[in-house]
């Protein structure tokens, strides 16, 4: 529900300048830079995070590699990042991974510069998988995707429509200092299905939107949600999940115990671990009020600063071929009820004709207030608040994300780039 004071919201940036005649085009074995207007570029680096190459590597907008991260020889899981300190926090993958959905990982690490294993924590079995994404905490814990396996069996008691193993996601917390898993949720603790009186969840979809309707997607394979990336807002300690299949966020309550996060009950929200908020199509929980914004999502990139309240996220657009970036105000208290407006406000949004990616992608803002938006397929743009594209890069590769590097950042310091 929107705050009583609402943002209005602003009309859809759409690009206008000259894209077929750029002033400058640079081009090198990582592929090809266009300048639009060289001055308004944000004069930093990008780490590339490109998984058809299993390759990490730091360019600058003149498509010159820098420095290849070291992975010793793994193969990425998704997403690796640069912490603050200089240290990567890497989502790679299990020597033998069993479950292979796509985006699948296993492997968490914590590595220096060099490439030296500080930490190293597998989540791989015939039952689960670490995928896609990570974070680390204030605590200096460390927030992690999973999927897990549930049988055919406990799908029907469930009242999934298909007698098939079903992979649902969830949330894991370790502590590194000990590989305890200290906090936990799982999304199956918290359905709701219309399907079948009989089994366990049943109500009615309309009415619970704090629960996730089990059956919106059936697939035959059991990727039934696909999260695919999380963010953590440790002022009002809470997780954003991007529900891919769902075409959703979801707002989860991290102050939670254990015990209440599989619950309704508890924590600083009093619901437990059901979702507080969720936003991007209501449809999904059959609400027919408030406009349908996600067409699939990628990167639920949680701004701070001045930006603070503020969210980035990449919208692939499948149904238009059409991908779209928001800037989102969210709400500053959740409300979530049946039957109402409950999406957040745009302050900003971006697409272009010929911006599309069907998968992955994200986007981030610069200092210079540029957005650096990825696109999955091709590569990289950086457009102005005014929706001017300054600079892109289209790349022989395929992009999970890009992430802004300060030129005097630890990393680079260390390295001596």
């Amino acid at each position: 529900m929107k705050d009583e004071e609402v943002v209005e919201e602003e009309e859809e940036v759409v690009n206008t300048n000259d894209l077929e005649n750029p002033d400058t085009v640079i081009e090198t074995d990582l592929g090809i830079s266009e300048f639009f207007d060289e001055a308004k570029v944000d004069d930093n680096y990008v780490l590339v995070n490109d998984a058809a190459n299993n390759s990490v590597y730091i360019m600058d907008k003149r498509s010159k590699k820098l420095f290849d991260l070291e992975l010793n020889a793994k193969r990425l899981g998704n997403d690796v990042q640069l912490l603050p300190d200089g240290r990567i926090l890497a989502m790679l993958e299990a020597e033998e991974p069993t479950i292979k959905i796509g985006g699948f990982g296993g492997l968490i690490q914590l590595l220096q510069s060099d490439g030296t294993v500080e930490w190293s924590y597998d989540y791989s079995s015939e039952d689960y998988i670490a995928h896609h994404d990570a974070e680390l905490l204030p605590n200096g814990n460390i927030i992690f995707q999973i999927w897990e396996r549930k049988t055919a069996d406990e799908s029907i008691a469930n009242g999934y429509t298909l007698e098939v193993d079903v992979f649902p996601d969830g949330i894991l917390e370790v502590d590194p200092k000990s590989n305890e898993i200290v906090w936990e949720w799982h999304a199956w603790d918290h359905l709701v299905q219309a399907h079948d009186e009989t089994k366990a969840n049943f109500g009615t979809i309309g009415e619970n939107p704090q629960r996730i309707n089990v059956n919106y997607i059936t697939d035959e394979k059991g990727d039934i949600m696909h999260a695919n990336g999380i963010s953590y807002d440790a002022n009002r300690d809470i997780i954003y999940l991007s529900a891919n299949f769902f075409s959703e966020v979801w707002v989860i309550d991290h102050s939670t115990t254990k015990e209440e996060a599989a619950s309704n009950e508890g924590g600083n929200y009093g619901k437990g671990g059901d979702l507080i908020y969720r936003f991007g199509n209501p449809r999904a929980y059959n609400n027919q009020t408030g406009p349908v914004r996600f067409d699939h999502n990628h990167y639920p990139n949680l701004l701070t600063g001045e930006d603070e309240g503020k969210m980035l996220i990449f919208s692939n657009g499948f149904e238009a071929g059409k991908s779209t970036v928001y800037e989102l105000q969210l709400p500053t208290s959740f409300d979530l009820r049946p039957n109402s407006d409950n999406e957040p406000s745009v302050l900003w949004s971006f697409t272009n004709d010929t911006l599309f990616s069907p998968k992955v992608s994200g986007a981030i803002k610069l200092p210079n207030g540029n957005r650096l938006i990825t696109e999955g397929d091709r590569g990289y743009w950086e457009v102005t608040e005014e929706g001017k594209v300054v600079w892109r890069f289209k790349g022989k590769g395929f992009f999970w994300r890009g992430y802004h590097v300060e030129k005097n950042a630890e990393i680079i310091n260390n390295l001596g780039i």
